[in-house]
C-alpha cells in the first residue's frame, strides 16, 4: 500500500488555554498532524474569515498537505482525537464557536464516500461544500492550486477563481 496525501483544512476561533489565540491553536495542530505516521508536507499561510452562521468571532484559517499509509476513515479518527485533545466536543451547534475544525478535503486516491456507520459517521471526500467557501479555497491555492477535485475536474485554483471572478450583471 502506497503513501495518500491529503488536503486538510483547519480552523478555529476560540481561544486555547495553552495554544493561545485561534492562531497559536493552528499552529499547535499542524504540529500535532505533523507526528508519527502523518507527515506535513506543506501548510499555507493562515487567514481570517467571517465565521458561517450565528458565531461572532472571526476564524483563523489555513490547509495542509499531509501524507500518510493510511486509510481516510482512519485521518478521520485521527483528526478527531487531535480535535478532541484541544477540546472540541461534538455536541451543539454546527455552526458555534470552536477551539478547533479539521476537516478533510480532498485525497490523492480521487472520490470515497463511508456509509456513516463507523464510530465517527459519514465521511464524503471531497468535502460537500469545499468548492463554495473561500476560507477553504484561498489557503488551498497557495500549496496545491493544481490539486483536481475529482467530480468536476476542476483544479483547486479554477474553483478559487470562479469564486473571486467578479460577476457582470445581466442588463
Amino acid at each position: 500500500m502506497g503513501k495518500h496525501r491529503y488536503l486538510v483544512a483547519l480552523g478555529s476561533n476560540m481561544r486555547h488555554p495553552r495554544h493561545g489565540s485561534p492562531r497559536g491553536v493552528l499552529a499547535a495542530a499542524l504540529k500535532a498532524l505533523d507526528h508519527g505516521k502523518y507527515e506535513v508536507l506543506a501548510a499555507s499561510p493562515v487567514i481570517e474569515s467571517a465565521p458561517l452562521g450565528p458565531s461572532r468571532r472571526r476564524y483563523a484559517n489555513a490547509v495542509a498537505i499531509v501524507r500518510t499509509r493510511r486509510e481516510p476513515g482512519e485521518v478521520l479518527r485521527k483528526l478527531h482525537r487531535i480535535e478532541h485533545k484541544f477540546g472540541r466536543r461534538r455536541r451543539g451547534s454546527a455552526w458555534g464557536a470552536r477551539v478547533l475544525d479539521l476537516d478533510i478535503v480532498l485525497w490523492s486516491k480521487g472520490a470515497f464516500h463511508s456509509d456513516g456507520s463507523g464510530d465517527h459517521g459519514e465521511l464524503v471526500i471531497p468535502h460537500p461544500a469545499f468548492r463554495e467557501r473561500r476560507f477553504v479555497l484561498d489557503p488551498a491555492a497557495r500549496i496545491a492550486a493544481r490539486w483536481r477535485d475529482p467530480l468536476t475536474n476542476l483544479t483547486v485554483g479554477h474553483l478559487r477563481a470562479r469564486l473571486t471572478k467578479p460577476r457582470v450583471a445581466p442588463r
